[in-house]
């Protein structure tokens, strides 16, 4: 059986909320509200849609409670619905995408909320979130797939559902359901770049994050440049552009740092990657006014790839809207 299906014994919160009961609905709900959103952060890469559709996921389910079977398997169950509102949200927007630079809805997901799903004394069994099942990389690959797909790819290689439960799930037989995930095996294997399976941020990263957070603020491309690789990529969702190469990046970022205004950054983290907060004063201003999310990938000490999103997500990694100019 699949790790969210391990619930065992009567549950009286759960007997109650599918009695009827509102605030033991919202109660027993509230437990998985967070594994759900980065179940369907994953389904989309998006993680303003993912609050969308985990609201419409808790609404669906209120509305079935009645055809509920068996509390043991609540939690799986809030997965079922949670999956295939995701692929009606899918299908409703009628996205499609051949290449990273393609994406305009990828967001990224703070790990301090990611920190929220880890298994406890309340949920021993909630699923871990590895690095390797939520970096951009990956989701940007999997975003290349048909909503059916991806949701098998996930149920299956990422929750480790059986063939069986996926096809209940999805309503699909077991021959088609494995047809599915052999066929987003391969387009994630052809489409994702081969390397060294990733960990959480190390110190080294860290530290080299701190370095170029330095860089920046004293705004000397040539130090920022001194931690980036050869090859480079940066890619600036909403945005299709994609930056490849040293050569490319160079002239951009000594523009980038220079001509703006006063540079301040924080560090942070998302995606299980080592990422930071920017903030620009402009020349004649009076504060430091946000202005993008940067998270790296760095490879074999220097920094990989950048991807750049916009402030709209500040809030969530817990950052105000504006910082002070020191004294």
């Amino acid at each position: 059986m699949g790790r969210i299906h391990q619930e065992t014994g009567e549950d009286p919160l759960v007997t109650a909320a599918l009695a009827g009961d509102e605030t033991a609905f919202a109660a027993v709900v509230e437990r998985h509200r967070r594994e759900l959103h980065v179940h369907c952060y994953r389904m989309l890469g998006s993680f303003e849609e993912a609050e969308d559709v985990v609201q419409e996921t808790l609404l669906r389910a209120w509305r079935a409670k009645d055809g509920f079977e068996g509390s043991t398997l609540f939690r799986a169950w809030l997965y079922k619905i949670a999956t295939n509102a995701c692929i009606d949200n899918s299908r409703r927007r009628a996205r499609s995408a051949t290449s990273f630079a393609e994406l305009p809805w990828l967001q990224p997901y703070p790990d301090r909320l990611l920190d929220q799903v880890a298994p406890g004394e309340a949920e021993p069994d909630a699923v871990v979130v590895t690095r390797e099942t939520i970096e951009l990389a990956f989701l940007a690959v999997i975003q290349l797939l048909p909503p059916r797909q991806r949701a098998v790819l996930i149920l299956r290689d990422v929750l480790e559902w059986s063939a069986a439960e996926t096809a209940a799930a999805l309503d699909m037989t077991v021959a088609s359901t494995n047809s599915a995930l052999q066929r987003a095996r391969v387009t994630v294997r052809d489409r994702r770049p081969v390397r060294p399976a990733p960990k959480p941020p190390s110190e080294t990263e860290r530290e080299l994050l701190r370095r170029l957070i330095e860089a920046h603020e004293r705004a000397d491309a040539g130090a920022a440049l001194a931690l980036m690789r050869e090859d480079i990529r940066i890619t600036m969702p909403p945005l299709p552009l994609c930056f490849d190469g040293l050569a490319m990046i160079a002239p951009l970022l000594q523009q980038g740092l220079t001509e703006p205004g006063e540079w301040r950054l924080l560090p942070t983290e998302a995606n299980r990657m080592p990422a930071a907060v920017s903030y620009l004063r402009v020349p004649g201003g009076t504060e430091f006014e946000a202005f993008k999310i940067d998270v790296l990938r760095i490879e074999d000490g220097a920094v990989a790839e950048i991807t750049t999103f916009g402030t709209a997500l500040f809030p969530v990694f817990g950052f105000p809207a504006v910082l002070p100019v020191p004294c």
